[in-house]
């Protein structure tokens, strides 16, 4: 910015200043400097400090709120004087269109001329906040117009409860006002009101009962996972790199690049890029925008999985997210800003990239350790990972039928394809069960275990996997890990004193051992029992169980692939262990994908309701604690698995939303469990609705669902 000579008739055009008397317009300039700023030049930067007030006297400049274009500024226009009077943050970015003349009223200049020329000083403030009360008005105004269908607030004051404390506040009080920033040592990422997840930017409107919700929660975690993959977008974005969120591990989150390429160069370009991004602490906004309007904005950029989920879109409107350029659905909360995310790091993982999430969401978890989700499931070594082949083939299948988005999925089931894509979701499933068949009699082990989480299908595919092997010439003969565990009272206690059911020292070892040793020796033995009624077990109390030449033992349980369940009973070479769970989930757009795990959480809650009469609520509660012991019993030992069966089924949510969608709505509103009932209920709404007529007895998904053709 350069001085310029002062042409004072431009100012006369300023409506503040067209009925100024001419002595007070003279005396007004010798308050102003005038400043030349070049085309493309920021005058101003929305967030950063300011205490002057400008005055357009030739040019242009346009206006930006988040990102938004809001205005254009032309000659008689002014801006800053809120920052003047209040010394205020700047609530827009202001950049020159061309080359632009501006008067500027410096926080100095104006206090010596409250000095100087009070009188001066005060018209001049009268017509500022005059101004400012008409544009209030106007935009008053403009809102009542939009909102005319939308029943308007009565009240001025709302009553909230915080902390077991009842009291007033002000209508359209915003969150994050009334919660700390940190709560029982962790960071508050939203809020929950009247136990739903609420954004801390959003104002109150209603009476409601407000609780914070951390980090130390998984919903918590969720938000802070969401809101990085968010800024590293955004980052990408800058630097000029389309990348989506893959699936999310426990500490971390896997990027998916679209192309090879100097993978350490790219880390570390993001990297910085998000670290600018936290320190300038940018607001993360939700706006609300017309379902057209976002379409062409999807379709413009290439997020075609956004712009296929939108064609199904229930409303005219929707909710977008953005901390700069890069806009996402609004699904879930995010945090309000992005200073809480400086923790990110970037670093090359497996053929791709993995965003760390720090400090906030760590869980302390062994090293090695992987979630669901995460492809490298197949791993012979840290040092070396490889995706999984199965999940690899999976993508590229469900490319080729064109079922690669949730979005687009619906599309198909629209036109009538639903009976296709379960035939061929069924086949591909068979068709693996096939392969694992088969790998197992080209290597002739003499036991095969089969380990997996919670609801990953273990007891249908072993149902299935035994048809194949049967096939192949092999009978698999089963013993149950129930039957072999020690009495009650020898039984480890975990953390909180009750019984661990699923330590491994649970497990009476030794005799299971001892077993195995003599019938792989070709011996007869009478396997052990474990009487639950009494708690306690008889060695040889089971069936007599000797293996033909033909025969392979089959071990099922969550310590199968650890090797410490068999000891020196097996050599490695005579045993071969599956891992089973759902693992590819549909992208909804670049930032979201459906978790593997809330597929399993689904599956859950409809087995459990309606086959073992427990509800949405109890085995909500409970997941947390069957997590745990996954993370505990079988992630460590996954580079142990000799095969990886992705369990899950394109087309499953859909199947599962008719029966969860009711299991759900039973959870009570005060219930602690249905902050993530109600964030279930939102995802199934994304999926259109099948029936399960369509699903085929030997499903994975009809040990869920019920009518299997398989006896359990």
């Amino acid at each position: 910015m350069t001085p310029s000579p002062h042409p004072a008739e431009a100012l006369r055009e300023n409506p503040l200043l067209t009925d100024l008397p001419p002595d007070d317009a003279q005396a007004l300039s010798r308050f102003l400097e005038v400043m030349e700023v070049e085309g493309g030049e920021s005058i101003l930067r929305e967030g950063e400090p300011g205490v002057d007030m400008f005055f357009v006297l030739a040019g242009s400049a346009r206006v930006f709120h988040a990102g938004l274009e809001v205005q254009t500024l032309e000659p008689g226009d002014h801006f800053g004087e809120l920052a003047l009077l209040a010394e205020r943050p700047r609530a827009a970015s202001v950049v020159a269109d061309e080359r632009l003349t501006l008067a500027r009223l410096s926080r100095r200049s104006f206090e010596r001329m409250a000095e100087e020329r009070p009188a001066l000083a005060l018209a001049l403030l009268r017509r500022v906040v005059d101004r400012l009360g008409l544009q209030l008005v106007h935009m008053t105004e403009n809102v009542g117009v939009l909102l005319r269908e939308r029943t308007l607030p009565r009240r001025t004051s709302i009553e909230i409860k915080v902390f077991g404390v009842t009291k007033q506040v002000p209508m359209g009080t915003l969150l994050h006002t009334v919660l700390p920033a940190n709560h029982d040592g962790a960071l508050v990422v939203a809020a929950l009101v009247d136990r739903k997840p609420t954004a801390l930017s959003t104002p109150l409107l209603a009476d409601a009962a407000i609780e914070p919700l951390t980090t130390h929660t998984w919903e918590g975690r969720e938000v802070y996972r969401r809101s990085a993959g968010l800024v590293l977008l955004e980052a990408a974005a800058r630097i000029g790199v389309q990348l989506r969120t893959g699936p999310s591990l426990s500490s971390a989150q896997i990027v998916e690049l679209p192309h090879e390429g100097d993978h350490f160069a790219l880390a570390e370009l993001l990297e910085l890029e998000i670290r600018r991004i936290a320190e300038a602490d940018l607001p993360i906004v939700e706006e609300l925008w017309a379902v057209e309007e976002a379409t062409s904005h999807f379709a413009a950029r290439e997020w075609e999985d956004a712009q296929a989920m939108l064609r199904t879109w229930r409303d005219p409107t929707v909710r977008l997210v953005t901390c700069g350029t890069v806009y996402a659905l609004s699904l879930a909360p995010l945090l309000p800003r992005t200073g809480a995310l400086s923790d990110l790091t970037v670093r090359p993982y497996a053929g791709n990239l993995l965003l760390e999430f720090g400090s906030p969401v760590s869980e302390n978890l062994p090293e090695g350790v992987r979630e669901v989700g995460d492809p490298t499931l197949s791993m012979r070594s840290a040092e070396a990972p490889r995706s999984s082949e199965m999940v690899v083939e999976h993508k590229a299948w469900l490319r080729t039928l064109g079922v690669d988005s949730v979005g687009a999925f619906n599309l198909r089931c629209i036109r009538g394809d639903v009976s296709e894509l379960i035939r061929a979701a069924e086949g591909f499933h068979e068709k693996r069960i096939g392969r694992a068949a088969d790998l197992i009699r080209d290597r002739a082990p003499r036991i095969i275990t089969i380990a997996g989480p919670s609801s990953s299908g273990k007891t249908t595919f072993i149902k299935r996997l035994t048809v194949q092997l049967q096939i192949n010439g092999m009978i698999p003969r089963a013993i149950s890990l129930d039957d072999y565990y020690v009495d009650r009272d020898k039984t480890p206690l975990d953390a909180d004193g009750t019984l661990d059911f699923e330590a491994l020292e649970a497990l009476d070892l030794p005799l299971l051992q001892t077993h195995l040793a003599r019938l792989l020796a070709g011996e007869s033995v009478r396997t052990a029992h474990y009487d639950f009624v009494t708690g306690k077990s008889h060695p040889d109390g089971g069936p007599e169980l000797r293996l033909a030449p033909n025969e392979v033992l089959m071990l099922e349980g969550i310590h199968g692939l650890n090797p410490a369940l068999l000891g020196s009973a097996a050599p490695r070479d005579q045993v071969f262990r599956t891992f089973i769970h759902p693992v590819v989930g549909l992208p909804i757009d670049r930032l979201t994908s459906v978790s593997p795990a809330d597929i399993r959480l689904l599956r859950r809650i409809v087995r459990d309701r309606h086959s073992r009469n427990l509800s949405a609520a109890q085995n909500i509660l409970r997941w947390p604690a069957v997590r745990d012991g996954e993370r505990k019993h079988i992630f460590p030992f996954l580079p142990q698995a000799d095969t990886v069966f992705d369990s899950s089924l394109a087309y499953e949510p859909s199947v599962l939303k008719v029966f969860a969608d009711r299991y759900l709505l039973e959870v009570p509103r005060e219930h602690p469990s249905y902050t993530t009932a109600y964030r279930l209920r939102r995802l199934i709404d994304h999926f259109v609705t099948i029936y399960p007529d369509h699903v085929p007895p030997t499903s994975l998904l009809r040990e869920f669902i019920g009518g299997s053709g398989f006896e359990y």
